[in-house]
């Protein structure tokens, strides 16, 4: 069976009571639970893994090939603006990966419109909310050739 990890950056637990008029009322548990779907619907395994601490998601990212992952998707969240070392473990691993964002980091504050992720990615979805994930894992499915 093919194998994606989720990977949900720093303050993303904290969903659905993190300021509401940019990030929505849904939560983590609800993201999941829709990527759980998506997921059984075409026949692939994924694994979640929210971190608020940047070495967690960087150990993961580095043993995601060894652990049988054949496609990442990345909400990197504040990292995303500040995090090399995110960025060298993406390109290190070589595993595809599809960065994800709930808002559209363009539309907001200018500091946020750098991402430090994005060149080393397959692409990024930003700005369609908790569907902007959705659209991640599809596109990393089909990364996957599934």
């Amino acid at each position: 069976m093919k194998k994606i990890l989720v990977i949900h950056g720093p303050n993303l637990n904290l969903l659905g009571q993190r300021e509401t008029s940019i990030y929505g009322a849904t939560t983590l548990a609800d993201i999941n639970a829709s990527l759980g779907k998506i997921a059984e619907d075409k026949g692939i395994q994924f694994l979640t893994l929210q971190s608020n601490h940047e070495k967690n998601i960087v150990d993961a990212i580095g043993k995601a090939k060894e652990d049988g992952f054949g496609a990442i998707v990345i909400n990197p969240a504040a990292y995303t603006h500040s995090s090399i070392a995110i960025r060298d473990a993406l390109a290190g691993v070589h595993v595809p990966a599809v960065e994800v964002h709930l808002s559209n980091i363009y539309k907001r504050e200018e500091f946020r419109h750098n991402s430090m992720i994005a060149p080393v990615c397959q692409g990024q979805v930003s700005g369609f909310g908790p569907q902007s994930y959705e659209l991640g894992l599809l596109a990393a499915i089909r990364l996957l050739g599934s």
